[in-house]
C-alpha cells in the first residue's frame, strides 16, 4: 500500500475539527444564553430565556465528549502535552458546567431558593465560557515541549493574552445568544436581546482586532503564514469576510430580521475558527507538534474511525431532529417545569 493510502490523519483532523466546532457553536450560544440570563429584567424574562434552551443545552454538550475522545484516541501525544498544560481551566470549565447543570434542575424544583440558583446558572456559564476562551489562548500561544511531553509549569496558561481570549470568548457566546434569543422569543425581550447583542458585537468585534495583530507580532511564524509572499495573495479574502460578515451582523442586530443576527454570530465564529486553523495549521500542540507527529497508529485510526463513521450519523440526527421538534418562539405557558 502507498503511504496516501494509509494516511488517516487529514480524516481525523476533519472529524476532530467538526466536532469542536459544532461544540463551540451549539454548547456556545446556551452558554451565552446563560451569561445574559443574569441581566434578565424580570422573573418572566427569565423563565422564557430558561425554557429556550431547555430542550437542547444538555443534548449540545456531546459534541465536548465526541472533541475529547477524538483526540485522545487518534493523536494521543497531543492529548498528553495539552492536558497537563490547561489541567487547571480545563478542570474549572468542567466543574462550571456541572454546577450550571445542577442549577438549571434545582431552579425549577427549589423555588425557596431560585434566587441563588439563578445566580448559579449565569456565574457557571460565564466561567466555563471563559476557562475555554483561556484555554483557547494558551494553544495559540503555544506549549513547552522536550521530547515527547509537556516541560512547562502547570501556571504556564496564565498570562495576559489568554486572560483576554477568555474574555473575548464569553463576548463572543454572549453574541451567539444574543442571536439565539433574537431567534426564539418576540416582543420586549427580544428588543432586550438585541440591545445586548450590539454590545457583545462591540467587544466581539474590538477582540478580533486586537487577536489578529497580537498573534503576528508575538508570534514571527503566523506572521510570516499571513503577510509573506504568496500566502498574503491566497489568504486575503480571510479578513474581507470577516469584515462583511462583522457588517452584516451590525445590520442584523439593528434591523429587524430575526434569523439573521444568529446566522451572522455563527459565520463570525466560522471565520475566526478558520483563521486559527491557517495560523497554525499543520500544529496541534504548537509550536512543534504536528498533526502527523501526533497521530496514533494506522491500525488504531482505522479501528475508530469504523465506529465513528456508525456514530456521527446518529449524533447528527439526533441533534437536528431536536432542533426540529422545538422549533418555533419559545412562550411562557409551555416549556420546562
Amino acid at each position: 500500500m502507498t503511504q496516501s493510502i494509509l494516511d488517516f490523519v487529514p480524516i481525523w483532523t476533519a472529524i476532530l475539527g467538526i466536532g469542536v466546532f459544532f461544540y463551540v457553536l451549539l454548547d456556545g450560544f446556551d452558554l451565552g444564553v446563560g451569561i445574559l440570563y443574569g441581566f434578565a429584567p424580570d422573573l418572566a424574562a427569565r423563565n422564557l430565556v430558561m425554557n429556550s434552551i431547555a430542550p437542547v443545552w444538555d443534548g449540545n454538550e456531546t459534541w465536548l465528549v465526541l472533541g475529547g475522545l477524538g483526540l485522545l484516541a487518534a493523536f494521543p501525544l497531543a492529548f498528553a502535552i495539552i492536558l497537563p498544560a490547561v489541567y487547571f481551566p480545563i478542570l474549572l470549565m468542567l466543574l462550571a458546567l456541572i454546577f450550571r447543570g445542577v442549577a438549571f434542575e434545582f431552579r425549577f424544583r427549589d423555588a425557596e431558593r431560585r434566587s441563588f440558583w439563578d445566580h448559579a446558572f449565569c456565574y457557571g456559564s460565564a466561567i466555563a465560557a471563559f476557562a475555554q476562551g483561556v484555554v483557547l489562548g494558551a494553544f495559540i500561544q503555544g506549549f513547552h515541549v522536550e521530547g515527547r511531553r509537556f516541560a512547562g509549569g502547570s501556571l504556564d496558561f496564565l498570562t495576559p493574552f489568554s486572560i483576554f481570549t477568555g474574555l473575548a470568548l464569553m463576548a463572543g457566546y454572549g453574541l451567539l445568544g444574543a442571536g439565539w434569543l433574537v431567534l426564539k422569543t418576540e416582543g420586549d425581550l427580544q428588543q432586550w436581546a438585541r440591545r445586548l447583542g450590539q454590545r457583545c458585537f462591540v467587544a466581539v468585534l474590538a477582540a478580533i482586532v486586537v487577536v489578529s495583530v497580537w498573534t503576528p507580532l508575538a508570534n514571527p511564524a503566523i506572521a510570516a503564514r499571513w503577510f509573506s509572499w504568496p500566502n498574503i495573495a491566497f489568504l486575503w479574502p480571510a479578513p474581507i469576510l470577516t469584515a462583511l460578515a462583522a457588517y452584516g451582523e451590525w445590520r442584523a442586530l439593528r434591523g429587524r430580521a430575526e434569523a439573521w443576527p444568529f446566522a451572522g454570530a455563527v459565520a463570525l465564529f466560522a471565520l475566526s475558527y478558520a483563521g486559527i486553523a491557517i495560523s497554525l495549521w499543520p500544529m496541534i500542540a504548537p509550536p512543534s507538534v504536528t498533526l502527523w507527529q501526533a497521530a496514533s497508529s494506522p491500525d488504531t485510526q482505522v479501528f475508530l474511525l469504523i465506529g465513528t463513521l456508525f456514530l456521527l450519523p446518529i449524533i447528527l440526527m439526533y441533534t437536528g431532529w431536536s432542533y426540529w421538534v422545538f422549533r418555533g418562539k419559545v412562550r411562557g405557558d409551555i416549556g420546562y417545569h
